[in-house]
């Protein structure tokens, strides 16, 4: 019994380290980051791989989130480019470190 209680206290406890900044609160400025060198992250219309690519967007560019939603096993952040507000999609949150 007392295994299980320190095993369920250590996951717990690690799901609330481990978690991105976009899970622990979502709205805010926050910078692209992880993307493999010489690719991008792909802003989409919509929340999943299946929607149209809207443009790359490389490690260090500034975007502000509005929301995020969970879909499949991927968590996508509405989010708008920080020079240039009008351009808005979806990305993937694993992506973005809250400034």
């Amino acid at each position: 019994m007392h295994r299980a209680i320190q095993f369920f206290a250590t996951t717990a406890l690690a799901a609330v380290v481990f978690l991105s900044p976009v899970q622990a609160g979502v709205a805010g400025e926050y910078e692209v980051v992880g993307v493999e060198a010489e690719d991008m992250l792909k802003m989409r219309s919509g929340p999943g791989i299946g929607y149209r690519i809207i443009v790359g967007l490389p490690n260090g560019a500034l975007v502000r989130v509005q929301s995020c939603e969970q879909s499949g096993s991927t968590r996508w952040c509405k989010v708008s480019l920080k020079q240039a507000r009008g351009l808005k999609g979806y990305v993937s949150a694993a992506y973005l470190r809250k400034l």
